[in-house]
């Protein structure tokens, strides 16, 4: 995302000094437009997901809430909603509270094992230690610390959202299919989350079919 124009708060601070007749105009009307790159949380590497588990060992509600995120490509505020009712037919059921879009998602390998290493919670999967849903607001600060006790300042539960959408933009998936994972209805959407893909690889795939 682009935000272009001079700073609001410089125009507001100057107008306020013309309304107190401490200057005659408003120089900041007058600025050259600049653009701010707006690129977003940080996508989580492969070695990121490394340290937080070798920080996080198996059956850690560090490690679900990880998994979680990750292996649906859905947001946390998606995921502390997921109790055991949603489940259906080896599948996990979630509506999603931003869109209130509604997803049948297949569960991972990977998700699966560490569904059957964690004591989840009475009522839903992640629980706080007081056998309580987290909210929003809850369960990102305490992500946070778990990111921060892995040595990763730098890596958000947002993060793992981006980071599912670039494993399988370099997996070969194609938009329609992330965004029957991630719940995106634009192209354009998606792009912002694979954005971190890397290039590389998925250039070297593009020329092994154009070498067949």
């Amino acid at each position: 995302m682009f935000i272009s124009g001079p700073g609001k708060l410089l125009i507001n601070l100057y107008d306020y000094a013309v309304k107190l007749d401490r200057v005659e105009t408003n120089p900041a009307l007058r600025t050259d437009k600049y653009k701010v790159k707006d690129v977003g949380r940080h996508t989580w590497t492969e070695e990121e997901f490394d340290q937080f588990e070798a920080r996080h060992a198996p059956g850690t509600k560090a490690r679900l809430a990880m998994h979680l995120m990750l292996y649906t490509a859905q947001r946390r505020s998606d995921m502390i909603k997921v109790q055991h009712s949603d489940i259906i037919d080896g599948r996990i059921a979630v509506q999603q509270k931003k869109t209130n879009k509604k997803l049948l998602l297949p569960i991972h390998p990977k998700l699966a094992e560490t569904l059957l290493a964690t004591e989840l919670g009475k009522t839903y999967f992640l629980e706080t230690e007081r056998g309580m849903k987290f909210s929003d607001n809850g369960i990102g600060n305490w992500f946070r610390t778990q990111c921060d006790e892995a040595g990763l300042p730098n890596c958000t539960a947002h993060g793992l959202r981006k980071a599912a959408a670039r494993r399988m933009a370099e997996a070969g998936a194609t938009n329609q299919q992330i965004k029957a994972m991630t719940g995106h209805s634009k192209d354009d959407e998606v792009a912002l989350y694979t954005a971190a893909a890397d290039q590389v690889r998925i250039a070297e795939e593009v020329m092994k079919k154009l070498s067949v």
